[in-house]
């Protein structure tokens, strides 16, 4: 992550070591540990907040594709349920067909021939 080369790290431990001395070293160390593991927290809930917020932004373009698409087979294939009324083809006065010839009616004696 910072790309230390282990002799630069043994360096700066000796540093430390005669600067702070081998009495408080392992407390200090102690508290550089404390402020190192919350600055990784705070990177890591930074960079959780980001991926989420990008996350969204990427499901939100996907439905904007989805619903465009979804809206485009509808109009080409519209549902044959809908409750829409047909036009009524039976009769000529839209000019459609004509009507069809009356049924010829029954005998008046009751019997079919």
């Amino acid at each position: 992550m910072f790309d230390i080369a282990p002799t630069e790290l043994m360096l700066v431990a000796l540093i430390a070591l005669v600067v702070i001395g081998p009495k408080d070293l392992p407390r200090a160390m102690r508290f550089v540990g404390k402020w190192v593991g919350k600055a990784r927290g705070m990177a890591r809930h930074f960079r959780s907040g980001l991926d989420t917020m990008m996350r969204e932004a990427e499901l939100e373009e996907l439905e904007k594709q989805w619903r465009k698409q979804n809206e485009d087979i509808m109009r080409q294939y519209p549902r044959v349920d809908d409750p829409q009324p047909l036009p009524d083809l039976s009769g000529g006065e839209d000019g459609l067909r004509p009507a069809p010839p009356p049924a010829p009616a029954a005998p008046a004696d009751g019997k079919s021939a």
